[in-house]
């Protein structure tokens, strides 16, 4: 009796090993979410020059907010080649984005005849993690055109840039 016990046991144990191995945990399912995207943080410092303005950044030509002085905004997107601009036509950036990778855009007022315009820059992992952190504020929700692609929450960066890999630009001359 004791043996056909400990066999059971050892069945049990060896079908509940092999159940578990085929499913995947919670968290890893998470992860893979969030690794299949690219994530795109759009921020603007906080400067004097310029601060009631708040310039619309688009991407792909899909309105995505107002960009406030001293806040900034996340987007995730499928990887794949994207524009963005601001309300200046003359600049922008065309993207090839990874999944998994953080990119880092930089809204700049540029002086204009009547007003100013936003302009963007793509800058350094290194450099837009650390702006990011400089006592920027999440964009206020009323800002926002298009809550599908924008989140307003608290931004995580990877602060130890080992996953970032510096972004492709497209040369479209």
């Amino acid at each position: 009796m004791r043996k056909l016990t400990i066999l059971a046991l050892a069945v049990c144990f060896f079908a509940g090993l092999a159940a578990s191995a085929q499913e995947p945990a919670a968290g890893s399912q998470a992860t893979d979410a969030k690794s299949s995207k690219a994530t795109v943080y759009v921020y603007r410092y906080k400067q004097f020059v310029g601060s009631a303005l708040s310039p619309s950044v688009w991407c792909d030509e899909t309105e995505l907010a107002r960009m406030e002085n001293g806040r900034y905004f996340t987007v995730t997107l499928d990887p794949g080649k994207h524009n963005f601009r601001s309300n200046d036509k003359q600049s922008g950036i065309e993207l090839d984005a990874k999944a998994g990778q953080e990119y880092f855009v930089r809204v700049e007022i540029a002086s204009g005849m009547m007003k100013g315009h936003g302009r963007l820059i793509l800058g350094a992992p290194e450099q837009g993690g650390y702006e990011l952190k400089s006592k920027l504020k999440p964009l206020d929700s009323n800002k926002v055109v298009n809550a599908t692609l924008v989140s307003v929450s608290e931004a995580h960066p990877d602060a130890t840039g080992a996953k970032t890999k510096p972004a492709v630009l497209l040369d479209t001359h």
